[in-house]
Formats: C-alpha cells, sequence, structure tokens
C-alpha cells in the first residue's frame, strides 16, 4: 500500500558543494524515488580556494575581490538540478551567513561568520523551515562535522538541537564514511595509477563500520553524483576510468562510492538497515 503522505527528505549542509560530496548519491536516489528533497546550504563557501588550473578564476577569493560566493550560488543551482532538487533554501536567507573557513583562520572573525553567530538564531531559522517542509527525515553531518570544519560542527549542532524537537521529524541522520569502503576505494585507485595523489588509508576521516547503522545502494545514481560534482569546477574535479574519483583543491584523490553510509541519531531503528524511511 502507497502512504498518502509523500516522503519527504531534508538534509542541511554547510557549504555548496557538500551536498554532493557527502550525500549527492542519496539525493538523486529519493528524488528519483519521488520523494521531496530539500537542500539547506548554510553558507556560500566564501572562503574556499579555486583549483589549480582555473586562473582566470582566481580572483574571485576571499583574498581578492572575494566574490566566490556569488559564483558558487550558481555551481550549486546545477548540481542541485542534476540530483534532482527542486527545493532549496540558505539557512537565513541568501547571504545571511558567511562561511567561517577553518578553523583558527581570521575568516572566523567576520561579522556574519556562521560559528561567530548565534547558534540558537540559527537553531530557530532551522526550525522554522522544518515546519514549513515537514520532512520525515533530516540528515547532517556527525559531531566531527565529518572532518573537523567549524561550519559543519555549527551544522550539526543545530540541526541536532532542531530537527529532534520538529513535529513531522521521524529520524535524524549523520552522514559519514565508512572505513572499510574508504580503504577498500584506495586502494582500487592506487592500482589505477590515478593522475592525482592518494592518501594513506587513516589520511582520510572514517567511521568504523560496526556504528554504521544504515547503508544505501546508491550506484544507479552515481551518474547524477558525478554530474553534481563537475557543476562545483571551483572546488573539485572528477577523474573517470575504472575507478571514477575526484580530488579538491588540495589535489588528493578520493574515491566516489556505490554506497551511502548513515548513524542513526535519533528515531526508530527497525526498518533503517538500507533505507532513511524503512519501517516509517
Amino acid at each position: 500500500m502507497i502512504s498518502p503522505v509523500p516522503r519527504r527528505l531534508l538534509l542541511v549542509h554547510a557549504h555548496p558543494d557538500d551536498e554532493s560530496i557527502t550525500t549527492g548519491a542519496t539525493i538523486a536516489r529519493y528524488a528519483a524515488e519521488g520523494a521531496e528533497v530539500t537542500v539547506v546550504t548554510c553558507t556560500l563557501g566564501e572562503e574556499g580556494e579555486i583549483m589549480p588550473g582555473l586562473a582566470e578564476l582566481s580572483g574571485l577569493g576571499a583574498w581578492a575581490a572575494d566574490q566566490l560566493g556569488g559564483y558558487r550560488v550558481s555551481e550549486l543551482k546545477a548540481a542541485c538540478a542534476a540530483l534532482g532538487v527542486t527545493r532549496h533554501r540558505y539557512l537565513g536567507g541568501i547571504g545571511r551567513w558567511r562561511d567561517s573557513g577553518m578553523a583558527g583562520t581570521p575568516s572566523a572573525s567576520h561579522p556574519r561568520a556562521f560559528t561567530g553567530g548565534s547558534a540558537e538564531e540559527q537553531a530557530t531559522q532551522l526550525a522554522e523551515i522544518l515546519d514549513e517542509v515537514r520532512p520525515q527525515v533530516v540528515v547532517t553531518y556527525d559531531a566531527f562535522g565529518g572532518y573537523g570544519h567549524p561550519d559543519h560542527i555549527r551544522a550539526h549542532e543545530i540541526t541536532m538541537a532542531a530537527a529532534p524537537r520538529a513535529e513531522s521529524v521521524a529520524r535524524v541522520f549523520h552522514t559519514v564514511a565508512s572505513k572499510n569502503a574508504v580503504r577498500t576505494g584506495l586502494s582500487a585507485l592506487r592500482a589505477g595509477a590515478p593522475e592525482y595523489g592518494v592518501p594513506a588509508d587513516e589520511e582520510l576521516p572514517t567511521t568504523p563500520d560496526e556504528e554504521i547503522t544504515t547503508v544505501l545502494d546508491v550506484a544507479a545514481h552515481l551518474p547524477a553524483k558525478v554530474a553534481a560534482l563537475r557543476a562545483h569546477a571551483t572546488q573539485l574535479a572528477v577523474v573517470d576510468g575504472l575507478v571514477p574519483y575526484f580530488a579538491l583543491t588540495n589535489e588528493v584523490a578520493q574515491p566516489i562510492a556505490a554506497q551511502d553510509f548513515f548513524v542513526l541519531a535519533h528515531g526508530p531503528r527497525e526498518g533503517a538497515a538500507d533505507d532513511l524511511f524503512g519501517g516509517l
């Protein structure tokens, strides 16, 4: 029996490109299945670096004209289109919160820096979106923000403050990287002689597999994810081949997995092993 209530998924991400890197295939899967998918982006990613080789765009950076955030808006729009997302929100409205940069950088003291703002205000802004969209499932990062970026950690904090209290929300998940899957992917990359450097197994942040509660098969949706990744051309490069992968501005290769991994942080576990909506 088909539920008369449409499935609604909302994902909270810190910067443009995070939605594609961490959850792109998941977004594409549920959008293709007819779920209403909303992506919330907290900043414009103004402090991002620019891929080597894009000299014509280097002047957009925060160190120069400081126009990268506006440029990344168009990249995010293209990525959302590739993933099938038609519902997108900027937390507090476009430009309200600015990319704080990495920990210890001067950008954290900017008056609009995401981490310098009121977490209570930001959680309230997110709660307003949740009340409007009424998702049953919400996804964000774990307490470490995936890899320790202060904006990712703040996104986690405000999501965990707002989502479990929202009337419609039945489950909250943290998107994570599987330790075993990353090791397998890196091994395959090394065998393929990639043009970018391959990190050591422990260099990329991962989560032990015994802590992972949900594994999604997203193999059929990798073309959509790859297209979305390509849309973020200032931030990363995608390399095709027997083992497709991407590299950020640090020029370190990262595998593109055929599964996405999550840890259930709130809500019933029954039915959630291979479907974010399973059993709801």
